[in-house]
């Protein structure tokens, strides 16, 4: 889950996907890949974000179901949460839209309600003040 601080406070990133829902950034992971690997490529490949800093003390993991060709498929996701400085943002070809919404425009946008868990404990850990220094995903 990718954020950067404003005056306003913290706005999330969200992606339109082309089946017409909202939701975080995420991927599949490779071959060799750590998540967090997975989730710095994701989040570049997807946005054109390379300027992340992970926040320490958030990785939260996810699994459901899709179907794909007719067959259903089992995916898990591990999140994490990185701040940027960055708010151009370079869409891929797997997207239709994107948008940076502060939390409550967050938790109405998106689609799933293990997405707006996960913005809700993201905001959580921001607001809280208990986000220590952020370290660099390199």
């Amino acid at each position: 889950m990718v954020f950067r601080r404003t005056a306003s406070g913290p706005r999330y990133l969200l992606l339109k996907y082309p089946a017409g829902h909202w939701d975080l950034p995420k991927g599949n992971i490779e071959r060799g890949e750590e998540p967090i690997q997975t989730m710095v490529r994701e989040v570049r490949e997807e946005t054109g974000i390379i300027d992340l800093r992970v926040i320490p003390g958030y990785e939260k993991k996810i699994e459901y179901f899709y179907r794909r060709d007719g067959k259903k498929v089992h995916k898990t996701v591990v999140f994490f949460l990185a701040e940027t400085l960055v708010e151009k943002v370079t869409i891929s070809f797997e997207h239709q839209d994107y948008g940076w919404f502060d939390y409550s425009e967050a938790i109405k946008t998106v689609s799933y309600p293990n997405a707006r868990r996960l913005i809700r404990e993201g905001e959580a850990l921001i607001i809280g003040d208990k986000a220590p220094a952020a370290r660099r995903a390199d």
